[in-house]
């Protein structure tokens, strides 16, 4: 197959790295022995993508960003652990998204068509899925997982091992050392988050029907306004869920949570 590259004469590619067809490789990066480039994809200037990195089609990593460089571990002695991208995700300038270690998941693992701005820092073992924003200096510790249409604002902090569950928004600066449920807004005021109702803008703008939007708002009320214990909430998570599906991902998330819910005491 005959590749239409365009890697501009200043960067640095090694021979034994694979290019798909119509990469484009801006002046002064660098692309390292065990990385793989689908086609389309994009490499501005001064990028470094390296160690064991797979990135997908069609994506646009914008300048001065580090792809696949070693996690931020004391742990980490030199295994191979890896980073893999998928398709259509735009990584913008400054952005730090580093490998796995062998303690977790072994890979660094971002979806397809997600919004990831500048300054952003993306640690090993992290799981970004899909359809996610992460606005300007958003930071994940290591084995955070996101799920689908997240949306952290600006500066959102996120502690290890923490997940988020689908269709959450975080205000700009919050800090979260707890997990939290799909649908909830969370803010923070000058200590840890704690939520405020559900991101039903969010819902509008992806579809989410009247009906579906009110039998979330249920769900949250369930486990946020009754003065319910999580089991307790479950109960009435199971009943709700007999005739709304979109509940289920309550229950579905609150069985996977290790580190406990945020709390309205926040």
């Amino acid at each position: 197959m005959e590749f239409e590259q365009d890697i501009h004469p200043t960067a640095i590619v090694h021979p034994q790295a694979k290019l798909d067809e119509n990469v484009k490789i801006g002046p002064y990066s660098l692309i390292g022995k065990s990385v793989e480039i689908g086609s389309g994809t994009e490499v501005g200037s001064h990028v470094n993508i390296t160690g064991h990195t797979r990135i997908g089609k069609s994506n646009k990593i914008f300048h001065y960003s580090s792809i696949g460089e070693q996690p931020q571990d004391m742990k980490y002695k030199g295994q191979e652990t890896f980073l893999e991208i998928g398709d259509r995700n735009t990584i913008r300038e400054f952005c730090t998204l580093n490998t796995g270690t062998v303690e977790g998941n072994n890979k660094t693992s971002i979806g397809n068509d997600n919004w990831i701005m500048a300054y952003v820092h993306i640690a090993h073992d992290c799981i970004v899925k899909n359809n996610i924003v992460l606005a300007n200096s958003v930071t994940l510790a290591g084995h955070v997982e996101i799920d689908d249409f997240v949306v952290l604002g600006g500066l959102t902090a996120i502690h290890q091992f923490c997940k988020i569950g689908a269709h959450v928004i975080t205000m700009g600066g919050t800090l979260l050392s707890q997990d939290v449920p799909p649908y909830v807004r969370a803010v923070s005021r000058g200590g840890n988050a704690f939520p405020n109702g559900i991101n039903s803008e969010g819902l509008k703008r992806r579809g989410f029907s009247v009906e579906a939007i009110l039998d979330i708002k249920k769900g949250y009320r369930s486990i946020y306004m009754k003065e319910n214990s999580i089991e307790q909430a479950k109960i009435e998570l199971e009943e709700l869920k007999k005739s709304s599906k979109e509940v289920g991902l309550y229950l579905d998330f609150i069985e996977r949570s290790k580190r406990g819910l945020i709390r309205l005491s926040g």
